[in-house]
């Protein structure tokens, strides 16, 4: 039976351009790693080791911690230990992934993640080490979780397709503005609170996921170090990232009547009806 499980996992994982899925498949197997991990440790009588070994993988607050372990401002947006805390931010990550996948492409939606997740870390060791109301909880504060990376991908598709509709249960219909607007809120007005280091980086992966998408329709992709990295790291031959977008119709007009019209096709049959240039049609729209 595992081999079957291998062998779907592979094919998956080499679906060409699968970022999204990826991305959820190396937090679930970090996951479940990191819990086999511990049962063994706990047998053994190691749980003071297995501590060490996870705080090593999590973004200490202090920077003085964070020079002897600098790979952590990666590790920690792939670090989860409860069960709830993945399956939400990977819920969130596929239902808002999915906007910027079919939208702007497999890179864009790496880069936000990625991005959200490393500026998301420095926020919260910056804003520990500046401001004397955190500098009691800097010694103790670690962080861990996909959120920053996710609050990016979150505030990315909002602003790229502001008015794309969600119909939730028992609220309905809502705009994925609205949506964005409140998990910001949320994050500024607990920012003293139990999570305070956590609704730090989720402000930081928001910023960042708005600069992008941007930056993005300016016509300058700020993914492209992040894509150039993994590509060089895939296949060292490869030098340029190829452009999941293309912006050769970006002035182009568009009439309200069309965008009401491509709208109510989304509302109706959801978004992946949409042909690729009524989804351009949107991502221009978004800029104006």
């Amino acid at each position: 039976m595992s081999n079957f499980i291998i062998e779907d996992l592979k094919k998956v994982w080499n679906k060409k351009d699968n970022g999204l899925i990826k991305i959820i498949i190396i937090n679930v197997i970090i996951f479940l790693s990191i819990g086999i991990i511990k049962i063994f440790f706990q047998i053994g009588g190691l749980e003071s080791l297995y501590i060490k070994f996870l705080n090593s993988l999590m973004l200490p607050a202090n920077l003085r911690d964070f020079i002897f372990q600098p790979w952590s401002i990666i590790t920690y947006f792939f670090l989860h230990i409860n069960f709830s805390h993945i399956l939400w931010n990977m819920l969130f990550l596929y239902w808002f992934g999915k906007i910027i996948y079919d939208n702007i492409g497999n890179n864009a939606l790496i880069s936000l993640y990625i991005l959200g997740g490393i500026i998301g870390g420095l926020l919260y060791m910056a804003i520990y080490n500046i401001i004397p109301y955190y500098g009691n909880q800097i010694n103790q504060s670690l962080m861990l979780g996909a959120s920053a990376g996710v609050f990016s991908v979150v505030i990315g598709s909002a602003t790229l397709i502001p008015n794309y509709t969600f119909h939730l249960l028992f609220i309905g219909p809502i705009k994925i503005k609205y949506i964005a607007l409140f998990y910001v809120a949320s994050s500024f007005f607990d920012i003293t609170g139990n999570n305070s280091g956590g609704e730090i980086a989720h402000l930081g992966g928001a910023l960042i996921g708005y600069l992008y998408i941007k930056q993005l329709q300016n016509g300058n992709n700020m993914g492209d170090p992040i894509i150039r990295i993994l590509n060089f790291f895939h296949n060292p031959k490869v030098n340029k990232p190829k452009d999941n977008y293309s912006y050769q119709n970006i002035n182009k007009e568009i009439s309200q009547d069309d965008i009401d019209k491509i709208l109510d096709k989304i509302s109706e049959s959801g978004y992946s009806s949409l042909s690729k240039s009524e989804k351009e049609k949107l991502f221009n729209a978004s800029k104006k």
